[in-house]
Parts: structure tokens; sequence; C-alpha cells
């Protein structure tokens, strides 16, 4: 197996649990640790951040409301949400400046820019790198950030005794700016499980010594190189 299981989900792996949203690993052995989450938005409705399928996911939704849309916030991340558009009957909500998204989702598509319709979500762009497209999502009001590939917390992502990490290739341009003004409570990623103890403390460590820490993440690198090929 590569970095990432293609096969179909035999079971999810709830992670990320709390008030008013949850996530979920569809394939909770496989070494990227692709996660996915559920949130519920200031409209009351449910909004899908970068889901894949997994059985009995539709259900465990469901509890948490009725659903609004589904959000794509990387051009590397359309994974399985055109099938939960479609299940659902909402669109497929992408920024307008996320590329290589459209031309790979089979379901309505809303393009927007800053606020998640009455999500109370806001998303900023972070464009990093050539072919690097990424949003960031943050509720401002009960302080959740959503940072689907520049930070995670997958093994891949660490070196030593980190807790949260930028991306290997990231290191050397740390992404700063990105997160100007954002003082989060809790931290969810596209890979691993999410940051809910010192949220803003481990973001700010994790910003900090990305660079620092470039040439021991790059001993380990290999597996998030090999990651970034399954990916592409």
């Amino acid at each position: 197996m590569g970095s990432y299981d293609r096969t179909p989900s035999t079971g999810f792996e709830r992670i990320d649990t709390f008030d008013g949203g949850f996530g979920w690993l569809a394939h909770p052995d496989e070494a990227g640790q692709r996660a996915s989450h559920a949130l519920r938005g200031d409209d009351g409705g449910v909004w899908l951040f970068d889901p894949l399928e997994a059985p009995g996911i539709d259900a465990a939704i469901e509890e948490l409301g009725d659903v609004s849309g589904v959000v794509v916030c990387s051009a590397y991340h359309t994974r399985d949400a055109d099938q939960f558009a479609r299940r659902f009957d909402v669109p497929v909500y992408v920024p307008t400046w996320l590329n290589r998204v459209s031309e790979r989702l089979d379901a309505p598509l809303e393009r927007f820019d800053g606020d998640l319709e009455r999500s109370g979500v806001a998303v900023r762009e972070a464009s990093l790198l050539p072919g690097w497209s990424e949003a960031i999502a943050y509720r401002r009001s009960d302080g959740t950030l959503y940072v689907p590939d520049i930070l995670g917390t997958a093994p891949s992502y660490l070196a030593g005794d980190e807790r949260l990490a930028v991306y290997l290739l990231l290191r050397p341009v740390v992404p700063t700016s990105a997160f100007e003004g954002i003082a989060p409570k809790r931290i969810l990623v596209g890979h691993g499980t999410g940051v809910f103890v010192d949220a803003a403390s481990h973001l700010a460590e994790a910003l900090a010594t990305a660079r620092r820490r470039f040439p021991r993440a790059l001993l380990k690198g290999r597996s998030q190189l090999r990651a970034l090929v399954d990916a592409l």
C-alpha cells in the first residue's frame, strides 16, 4: 500500500469530536491519515470539509443536522466531495482561486470567496508555491481552524517531538502570513487528528520552528514526499 488506501473503506474511525462537529478517518490504518470533518454552521446546517466515503458515515453526519454543503479546501482534496453532494442534494463549494478541482467534480459547484454562506466560517487563500492552492477555514466565534495541507499531525509531518508541523516542502517558506490574526481554540487538519489543547501555542510553535527544524524533517521526509507523489 502507498500513503493512501484507494480501496473502498470498510469502516471509519471517529476523531476530533466536539460540540458542533466531528471528524473521521475513512481508512484508519493508512499512512497519510486523510481526515474529513463535519461542522455545524451558525446557520444550523452541517458543512462537510474534504470528505471521504465510509460505511455508516451518513448516519453519523445526520445526527449532527441537515447537510448544507460540501466544501473542498485543497486543490488535491477533491476526494469524494461530489458523491456526498449528490447524495445530500447540495452543491460543492469551492474557493474562487482553487485550481484543479472543477474538472474532477461531477456535481453542482458554487464558487465563493471569503465567507462560506451563513456558516460563520471564512476562508483565506494560501497559494504558497507554484501548483499549490489551498484554503484555510476559520470561524472566529468559536476558534475553530481547519487547515487541509499546510499543517498536519500525521507521523509523516512530524520531526522529533512536534505535535503539529508545517508540511515538509513549505518549511523553508514558512507561511506565517496566512495565519495572521488567527487565534484558534482547536485546529482540525486534513492529515491526522486535531489539536484541542493549547492550540494557539502549538500553531505559533509550528510556524516559528518550521525552518529551523527543516533539516531534521528532511531526514525522515521520504514518507511525505511519497505521499505527495501518491496525491499527484
